[in-house]
């Protein structure tokens, strides 16, 4: 299947029936009065996250999406039926922009979320509602309004929460499958990888988290160069970055030059992203003699002058790989950890402020609405 992580589609909601102009017509009964119905409202469109698509592909061959229009209102004060709501699935981690104003509509980022993006039009009032004392026979009656109508783009972001940073061949494919059941495309040549990959490492029965593999990067990558940076928006809504190093290149490049370059394109890319937790996985050490594998390690560690942790692994024999995992899995633990007890925090303190509110009829809810900031 062909992957597409961007698409822009044109949403319009139904429009609301017209309300009816009708009177009574029954035999015995010469006056009976105004009975027209009022219209149906028109269907909204609703965008709903499903866990099992992981691409946009389906909205690159159909991009119009219409709901139904309400009926229109009838006489005896029948009202028409309402429009059918027209639901749309989209990937778990799509962004859904409006291409007219920029602004951000909704993250779709649950499985079973549901996001209104176009809303239904009103219905019309049938003439049964403009008679009076003085109006027995109301001829006015409201049409239904027009749905609303969106172009959106989409853009979906893999939901994972680890990443694989680094320049072509550096053996981030190789990684991922060492350590999960993922099979991404591996060969011996640059570009390998041309879409991002998602494998979910398993370490018992309940315990796992989610690694994602995305084209790499090189130098000039920020003006267009490679692959450009397409691919790094997927790295956003990760916790953690691994910055994966050939220790050996097959065109003998400085490896410490390479990281240097791609810190360099992630910061242009995003600073935000550049300052995500990022651990350095120094990988192939298996082509190096084994008594000179702690010296060449060193010394890249020192020319980048490298503060955080520092991984030596062998992706493609497995070396190296489970301490790395068992790393990661206790940090993204630990973070969770720091995350609930920052929530219950501040529950307990909305909670504290909401009982000495009790006795007070001038307290608003919203003026306590508590932001929780995650540690990084």
């Amino acid at each position: 299947m062909q992957f597409v992580d961007e698409a822009s589609v044109i949403v319009e909601a139904g429009k609301g029936g017209n309300g009816c102009l009708s009177f009574r017509r029954e035999k015995y009964v010469p006056k009976g009065g105004p009975d027209g119905g009022d219209g149906g409202h028109g269907g909204s469109v609703h965008l709903i996250g499903d866990d099992a698509l992981n691409t946009l592909i389906d909205f690159k061959y159909q991009r119009f999406y219409k709901a139904q229009n309400g009926q229109q209102g009838q006489g005896r004060q029948m009202s028409g039926r309402t429009g059918e709501d027209l639901h749309i699935k989209v990937p778990v981690g799509t962004t859904v922009i409006d291409e007219d104003t920029l602004e951000v509509i909704a993250d779709v980022t649950e499985a079973g979320q549901v996001v209104l993006v176009a809303h239904g039009g009103r219905r019309g009032l049938g003439n049964i509602h403009f008679k009076s004392s003085t109006n027995r026979a109301p001829r006015r009656t409201t049409p239904g309004t027009e749905g609303e109508r969106r172009n959106l783009r989409f853009e979906m972001k893999v939901m994972a929460d680890v990443g694989l940073l680094g320049m072509p061949n550096a053996g981030k494919s190789t990684l991922i499958r060492s350590v999960s059941a993922a099979k991404p495309k591996v060969a011996n040549y640059p570009f390998t990888t041309l879409v991002p990959n998602l494998g979910v490492v398993k370490l018992g029965q309940y315990e796992h988290f989610v690694m994602a593999d995305v084209p790499g990067l090189i130098e000039g990558a920020s003006d267009g160069a490679g692959l450009g940076l397409r691919f790094l928006k997927h790295l956003t809504r990760t916790r953690l970055l691994l910055h994966v190093v050939d220790v050996a290149p097959f065109d003998e490049s400085d490896p410490v030059e390479s990281a240097q370059s791609i810190a360099h394109e992630l910061g242009q890319f995003s600073p935000t992203l550049s300052e995500r937790p990022r651990w350095l996985v120094l990988n192939k050490l298996d082509l190096l003699p084994e008594d000179e594998r702690q010296k060449v390690a060193d010394e890249i560690v020192a020319r980048l002058d490298w503060q955080g942790p520092v991984f030596r692994v062998s992706a493609i024999s497995g070396d190296g790989t489970d301490a790395l995992v068992q790393a990661v899995h206790r940090w993204l633990t630990e973070q969770r950890r720091m995350e609930d007890e920052a929530v219950a925090r501040a529950e307990a303190r909305l909670g504290r402020k909401r009982k000495r509110a009790d006795d007070d009829d001038d307290f608003d809810d919203d003026e306590y609405d508590v932001e929780v900031e995650y540690a990084p």
